[in-house]
């Protein structure tokens, strides 16, 4: 692994660099957390009354003086890294769409059902249920580079079991392979939030952690779009789709498989100093002062995160739902159109990317965290409403239109829940927050893939987006709901009006804290 230099060499391997404050006493640690938590020494509690008091002035006269800060620089890895994992999640986003962009073929193909191929893109969101607790748990306790690296290497294991898969009878083999490729996904979609924080500054977060979804939202979109032109449908000739299909899945593996071995040549823990004051803030803490159960108990206790959970499953739902679904809606009322399918999934996708990166860039600037997603919520309400009653209209290009307009909104809002839920639930865990966000996508995808493909089977596709509408709206009135508070963003203001409890990991009852209110020039 490549480290970063001393001296001139680390002079040249840093950008960014800020005025360190090497030579100025470091501020009191508030029990290696944050201001909030009165120092312990030898397992008694701080000296309470005037003298604490004391303390206090001393420490906001230190900040005030400029005193105290670590050094933060920005690293060059940042990059690489953030392009590693957006290549990596792009895989495996596009192993979880190419089944079902396909679903007639494969329906074809193995003999099955089109429930069956369906599975084969749910069984992502049914693995993530159940197994994101013990992968936010590695994250924290094991770190980010061993929970990249497991990411990668499931993500190219499940890949080469898809290629053995390539027979009429071998559908428990598929999706066994998507199965692996699914757990995979656990371990990749709780990063992009913790990447961003620990290796970007606060002026590019919002951004960086964008890009990183991007990754994820190019590997639909690329699952749009070149599934139906790599296996056309060739129902009369079984032979020919086999080696189609192989085509796919071994460009597939091999593309993984490098992408596993440079994850495991770029990334690293974290950088050499941290790139923002809230981080550095984080990196004090003694790790006997982190408890991971505590940490899931706050989370459940901060009402608006809990609003914005639920919410954010909501939103992520439906656009799981609709992505799953697309194909059989599209040829419901177009039949024969497979490939324009594809490329109408491929618009809405492409168009949320670009609305991922507007947002993220527009938070960076502003920081209006609650009002960004409201409003981009409504506008998805609106967008799907209008998607829902022009898709029979016979003329495929407004559905491009509006299956564009539909994805910048849509699509464009799972970075802003992640980086939301990071600062009103700071100084929690990234990969923890994200985690649970995810799980609860994952639940409510669930939930509407298997209703609105009976509603759009039974009935009719409006019927199943009608159904989906109604849910966005519910989500609508509890994002307006949601109490904005951004602890992350005071924190590298110098505002640091917080509240924060350090729990050790065997204390079983939460001791009393203070707050310790700082406000400086920072």
């Amino acid at each position: 692994m490549v480290e970063d230099g001393g001296g001139e060499e680390e002079a040249e391997g840093e950008s960014g660099e800020m005025p360190a404050a090497a030579a100025v006493p470091p501020l009191p640690r508030c029990n290696g957390f944050l201001p909030g938590k009165e120092a312990e020494e030898d397992g008694r509690a701080a000296p309470a009354g005037g003298e604490a008091r004391a303390a206090e002035a001393e420490a906001e006269a230190m900040l005030a003086a400029g005193a105290g800060r670590p050094e933060t620089r920005l690293s060059r890895r940042r990059l690489a890294v953030l392009a590693v994992f957006s290549c990596y999640s792009l895989v495996n986003a596009f192993q979880w769409i190419q089944y079902s962009i396909l679903s007639n073929v494969f329906a074809g193909f193995y003999g099955v059902s089109f429930t069956q191929v369906d599975w084969l893109s749910m069984v992502y969101m049914v693995a993530y249920v159940p197994l994101i607790l013990p992968a936010t748990w590695l994250l924290d306790a094991r770190g980010l580079r061993l929970t990249a690296l497991l990411g990668s290497g499931l993500n190219a294991l499940g890949a080469w079991l898809k290629c053995g898969s390539l027979a009429p009878s071998r559908y428990p083999l598929t999706l066994a392979a998507q199965t692996v490729c699914a757990v995979a996904q656990v371990f990749i979609l709780g990063l992009p939030s913790r990447i961003a924080s620990v290796w970007f500054g606060p002026t590019e977060v919002s951004t960086a952690c964008a890009v990183a979804v991007l990754g994820n939202q190019l590997g639909t979109a690329i699952g749009f779009l070149l599934p139906p032109v790599l296996v056309p449908n060739t129902p009369n000739d079984i032979d020919l789709m086999a080696h189609n299909i192989s085509i796919m899945f071994y460009g597939t593996a091999i593309v993984s498989t490098l992408l596993f071995f440079l994850t495991g040549v770029v990334f690293e823990e974290k950088p050499k100093y941290p790139p923002s004051h809230s981080q550095a803030v984080l990196q004090t803490m003694p790790p006997e002062d982190y408890s991971y159960k505590q940490s899931i108990i706050n989370l459940f206790k901060n009402i608006p995160f809990v609003l914005l959970l639920i919410s954010y499953g909501i939103m992520t739902g439906v656009f799981y739902s609709v992505s799953t679904l697309l194909n059989q809606m599209i040829v419901t009322h177009y039949e024969g159109e497979e490939v324009n399918a594809g490329r109408i999934g491929l618009t809405l996708v492409v168009a949320g990317m670009v609305g991922s990166i507007i947002c993220g860039l527009w938070l960076d600037y502003t920081k209006t965290y609650k009002q960004t997603t409201l409003i981009v919520y409504i506008l998805s309400f609106i967008g799907l409403l209008v998607f829902t009653f022009t898709l029979d209209l016979g003329y495929l290009i407004v559905v491009f239109v509006t299956g564009g307009v539909l994805g910048f909104f849509m699509t464009g809002y799972l970075p802003l829940g992640f980086e939301f839920a990071v600062e009103i639930t700071y100084p929690e865990s990234e990969g923890t927050s994200s985690g649970l966000l995810n799980a609860s996508a994952q639940i409510f995808g669930i939930i509407f893939t298997l209703v609105q493909g009976k509603l759009t089977t039974d009935y009719s596709p409006r019927a199943g987006n009608l159904f989906l509408c109604a849910w966005i709206f519910v989500g609508i009135i509890l994002t307006a709901l949601i109490k904005s508070d951004l602890r992350r963003h005071n924190v590298n203001s110098g505002i640091m009006n917080l509240d924060v409890k350090a729990v050790p990991v065997d204390s079983p009852v939460e001791p009393e804290s203070t707050t310790l209110k700082i406000q400086s020039d920072l």
